[in-house]
């Protein structure tokens, strides 16, 4: 039979077919067991070599008994059998290669192991219910079994495709190691190559015996009255803490969490607290609240209810580092929480917090920021992380939830960056009663909620973190750049583009004619608003003046009873006089584009310069006049405040634009503009 070779990376020496390796047998020993078998592997070369100088044996000869050819010479103890024909003897025992593999008390222990090589003996499934299968694993290192493995669903597919099945060689490049409630130990394989399938390996190497954890030691958390603890270790991977009391715990990452685990510990910097929530239903009531933490490793979410509130919540502090132990581990609500984990921590009866004094390792508050300006582009109730300078803000003012009918603290900031935007943020509860931005600080939110009423705003949510002139290169730059540069300009805010008329002034979503059309403004269920800068092309003077009901709260047009009387149908009324009012259609035009837009009564007013009434009057005495009034506002320009949506008449759609605000051109504000996109645009292409 031809021999097959195989490359462990952890050991570095080839497999024979049976996935021992090559040229000779792999020594290995740790304490009296690894001794042991080191000096049988050595009686075993002095028999070989005796054997070689007495029966002649080549080494051609004994590489032949891989191949299963048979042994000619008799003697004491000689393979095969024939007259005349030099005696060999067996080789010795094959067992698995040098891995870094350690004792499986290592593997229990979730002691550094490199990256170990074992044999899978036997898999079997577990019933899970109604989650994806789950494997239970007896695997050996070639002296014992250990059938505490479990596979992590993530390589179920090793077993679908069938490259893991029984006598396959693998080498494990992460697990983890949980402690179920009455104390055993899983081992739970993470990440896992398949050296050898098990086809290719006829057999179990080496006669492992089921191993026993015997005396091994076992961790549990101090219960020493709380006090200084000392880190010994690094975050990123299992470390030891060190308690007052004597005892130590294995403190694990907390990429490593995961549902299966029920006694852990992890070092982790508090980066969010959030404030304390209160909930009343058909159930119950109750309170909660939730924080985040980091370490090297990653980020979760923990939430303590009612008698943990009480218990947790004046115990920890932003910013500072703690020992979290125990706890209900659960697959993360992703509608609640921008935090990059798949599982969210419970605090329980059993959790444990002990503050940590020696952890300046530990990261602090992550951020992915988001420029200002590519806000209108993020959709409705997503979290993004901004910073910005608080250019002005609102007054705290107190409203009533509806849902709840509770009174809280609201006030709004307007936070500017080097694109030359703001946008709106709205803080709440004691956030908003606290904020003093007179000084025109750094803000930098974390995972602030996107809301598309008025443009695009952001309202710092129960799971948002604040900072107020925070600790990072990105608050250091603007910082510098607002006090040379941009407290000098008048800022563009995207925050009453969509959902809303504008409030006059910077507060607008400018675009041109054809960024309004591309973009496809109006299309949806809401209308939209924009502005723009656009020239009087054409004005279309055709029954753009009608006689209203003079009521203030009625615009109707009125019924010329002829005699001397006008009727309102709206107001079932008869009126000695009547009010003139426009509706005046408008093709305006800009660089790029034109657009036909109608404009009533104010806007109309505005864009010719003249109130409705004086028009009015001027039309039925003077018509030239009129005309002349109507042909001196052609080609002049104008900002306008739109307002576009798609309606249907008689099954035809069409989008109808309607000029809410008609104003004249602030040209400094407008070179100002004009100067950001240019810069903006030149930095893009630059």
């Amino acid at each position: 039979m031809p021999r097959a070779r195989g490359k462990s990376r952890g050991a570095g020496r080839p497999l024979d077919q049976s996935g021992a390796p090559a040229g000779g047998t792999w020594r290995r020993g740790r304490g009296e067991e690894g001794g042991t078998r080191l000096r049988r592997a050595r009686e075993a070369d002095r028999e070989g070599e005796e054997s070689r100088r007495d029966g002649g044996a080549s080494g051609e000869a004994e590489r032949g008994l891989h191949r299963g050819e048979p042994g000619p010479g008799p003697g004491p103890g000689p393979v095969g059998g024939g007259r005349g024909a030099p005696g060999r003897f067996p080789p010795p025992p094959l067992t698995l290669p040098p891995s870094p593999p350690p004792p499986q008390a290592m593997l229990l222990q979730a002691e550094p192991v490199g990256r170990p090589v074992l044999q899978l003996i036997t898999i079997r499934p577990i019933s899970t219910g109604n989650g994806p299968p789950r494997y239970r694993m007896l695997m050996s290192d070639g002296v014992n079994t250990l059938s505490s493995f479990m596979l992590a669903t993530q390589l179920n597919p090793l077993v679908d495709d069938q490259s893991l099945t029984a006598n396959a060689i693998c080498q494990i490049n992460r697990f983890i190691v949980n402690t179920l409630k009455d104390g055993r130990r899983v081992v739970v394989l993470m990440e896992m190559e398949v050296l050898q399938p098990g086809h290719a390996v006829p057999a179990k190497i080496g006669n492992p015996v089921p191993y026993t954890e015997g005396n091994a030691p076992s961790l549990s958390l101090a219960k020493a009255p709380p006090g200084p603890s000392k880190w010994l270790g690094n975050a990123g991977s299992s470390g030891i803490l060190s308690t007052p009391g004597g005892s130590q715990v294995k403190v694990v990452p907390i990429a490593s969490l995961n549902p299966y685990q029920s006694k852990w510990t992890i070092c982790a910097r508090v980066t969010q607290k959030g404030q304390i929530r209160t909930w009343s239903n058909s159930r119950g009531e109750g309170k909660l609240f939730s924080i985040e933490m980091v370490d090297e490793s990653g980020e979760i979410r923990a939430t303590a209810f009612n008698d943990q509130v009480d218990k947790f919540f004046p115990l920890l502090e932003l910013n500072k580092v703690y020992y979290f132990s125990k706890g209900n581990l659960k697959t993360a609500n992703k509608q609640y929480s921008s935090v990059k984990n798949d599982y969210e921590i419970t605090f329980s009866n059993e959790t444990s917090v002990v503050p940590c004094e020696d952890a300046e390792h530990l990261p602090s508050v992550q951020f992915d920021f988001v420029p200002i300006g590519n806000l209108e582009g993020a959709s409705k109730d997503s979290l993004v992380d901004v910073i910005g300078v608080c250019k002005s803000y609102e007054d705290a003012q107190k409203v009533t939830i509806k849902s709840s009918n509770r009174e809280v603290s609201k006030r709004e900031l307007h936070l500017m960056d080097t694109s030359g935007k703001t946008v709106t943020v709205t803080l709440w509860g004691v956030d908003a009663e606290k904020f003093d931005g007179s000084r025109q600080p750094v803000v930098a939110i974390r995972a602030a909620r996107v809301s598309d009423f008025g443009g695009r705003s952001l309202s710092v949510v129960s799971s948002s973190t604040l900072l107020v002139n925070p600790d990072c290169p990105q608050a250091f730059k603007l910082r510098g750049w607002f006090d040379s540069e941009g407290q000098h300009l008048e800022s563009v805010s995207i925050s009453s583009g969509r959902g809303g008329p504008a409030a006059g002034g910077s507060n607008t979503n400018w675009k041109t004619l054809q960024e309004a059309k591309s973009e496809n403004l109006g299309q949806g269920d809401k209308a939209d608003y924009f502005s723009c800068v656009g020239t009087v092309v054409y004005l279309r003077k055709e029954n753009c003046m009608y006689q209203a009901c003079p009521t203030p709260e009625c615009n109707k047009k009125v019924i010329d009873e002829q005699n001397g009387l006008f009727r309102c149908e709206k107001c079932d009324r008869e009126f000695p006089n009547f009010k003139y009012r426009m509706i005046l259609s408008a093709n305006i035009a800009d660089f790029q584009d034109n657009q036909w837009v109608t404009c009533f009564q104010e806007s109309a007013e505005a864009l010719l310069g003249q109130n409705a009434a004086y028009l009015g009057e001027l039309k039925e005495k003077n018509e030239h006049a009129f005309d002349e009034v109507i042909q001196s506002a052609n080609f002049t320009s104008h900002e306008f405040r739109i307002r576009v949506k798609l309606e249907t008449f008689n099954d035809e759609s069409r989008l109808k634009a309607t000029a809410v605000e008609v104003k004249p051109i602030n040209h400094k504000e407008y070179c100002q503009r004009l100067i950001l996109n240019i810069r903006r645009n030149a930095a893009r292409l630059g």
